[in-house]
């Protein structure tokens, strides 16, 4: 805790610092050695670093002998610049009443912090992060002072400020970088998040407050997989594992959602599967498959991850499917059988209802011979 509070003793020193500077008439090096800001319209004074406070000194621009203010113009060390605009920028040089270059002095000019936008993300139940952006280009270096500390029930005992509540730095990572890192913290608490932004013209204050259940996003599931099934064509199973950042704990799992299309198809099926695999059965034989996935806690906290990048399959069309096969065959022997079973009710029905010849002639039967048998060659004269 003590290297704690020193920390953030660093960092209201460093906000008093700049704070001073922008008050100050001769502000103080802020950034690179020898340059000095201000704004845009407003007046400004150049300070010559090499000499004591009230010594006349001459000013010129670098590179011009036109002088732009003497000695003897009762500012001592100073340059006024009314109304500074972009024409004043750029390298001022001061010399002594001998001729003796003093100083080099290069403006810039730029306006002061505005509020940053500030976002946290949560990528499992112990960790978050928060990321931050200006809201306003101010064209002049800028740094940022991240911190944060945990909220207090309203109307609870030690509601004010505490060394269990924080606050606690918010460690940049990498360093200077926009975006800082909270380890350790509690999924049930809630956080209030310092983002302040400084430059050489002042600082601004975003306050952001968060809880882990509200900001939990886990990353993509990882190791997508998609491969044909053997004698299936229009199947296709697809597998994954968990994100990496997430810890395996029996009472923090994540859920997934599965998306799947035909190549050349824009429009995606959507499944939940069950566990860390899913067979796709509906897939169109021979074509490409694109296939994605994402995760969420399965408790609904938060939102759904972003979609892990896809990975393609193809339905094996080696052989049919046995069920397919199966299903075939029986068709086939069910259509013969009725068909052989039609044609014997037909042959019955034909064979009862023909005439017998015993009122007329008689004609033909069916099975008769065409050629009536005495006519035969060699038949005997009966």
């Amino acid at each position: 805790m003590s290297s704690s509070c020193s920390g953030l003793s660093r960092v209201l020193v460093a906000v008093a610092i700049a704070l001073v500077s922008t008050s100050s008439p001769c502000p103080q090096a802020w950034g690179p050695p020898g340059v000095q800001y201000g704004q845009p319209g407003r007046s400004m004074t150049l300070c010559c670093p090499g000499v004591t406070s009230g010594a006349p000194v001459s000013w010129f621009r670098d590179g011009e002998t036109r002088l732009l203010q003497g000695p003897d113009s009762g500012l001592g060390h100073e340059l006024v610049l009314a109304r500074a605009d972009s024409t004043d920028e750029g390298t001022y040089i001061c010399r002594t009443l001998d001729g003796a270059l003093k100083g080099i002095v290069t403006l810039q000019l730029g306006y002061p912090p505005a509020r940053p936008v500030v976002s946290c993300q949560a990528a499992d139940y112990e960790n978050f992060s928060c990321t931050w952006s200006p809201s306003q280009v101010s064209g002049l270096p800028t740094r940022y002072l991240t911190s944060y500390r945990k909220k207090t029930v309203p109307g609870a005992d030690g509601q004010r400020m505490s060394p269990s509540t924080g606050p606690w730095p918010c460690p940049q990572d990498p360093p200077g970088a926009s975006r800082c890192v909270v380890h350790g913290a509690e999924f049930w608490s809630q956080y209030r998040i310092n983002v302040t932004e400084v430059n050489p013209l002042g600082v601004s204050t975003r306050l952001l407050d968060v809880s882990l259940q509200s900001i939990l996003r886990p990353d993509p599931p990882q190791g997508l997989r998609v491969e044909s099934v053997p004698g299936y064509p229009r199947r296709l199973r697809a597998s994954w594992t968990y994100p990496a950042s997430w810890p395996r704990q029996p009472h923090f799992l994540l859920k997934f959602r599965l998306q799947y299309r035909p190549a050349q198809h824009p429009a995606w099926s959507t499944v939940e599967p069950a566990g860390l695999e899913e067979v796709i059965t509906d897939a169109v034989a021979g074509l490409p498959h694109a296939v994605r996935v994402s995760a969420r806690d399965f408790l609904d906290a938060g939102t759904w991850s972003a979609w892990s990048p896809e990975a393609w399959g193809t339905p094996s069309i080696d052989h049919r499917d046995p069920l397919e096969q199966v299903a075939v065959l029986a068709s086939l022997g069910i259509f013969s059988f009725l068909g052989l079973a039609a044609g014997a009710l037909a042959l019955g029905l034909w064979l009862r209802l023909r005439p017998d010849g015993k009122d007329g002639p008689q004609k033909p039967g069916f099975l008769a011979p065409v050629i009536p048998v005495d006519k035969l060659p060699g038949a005997p004269n009966l």
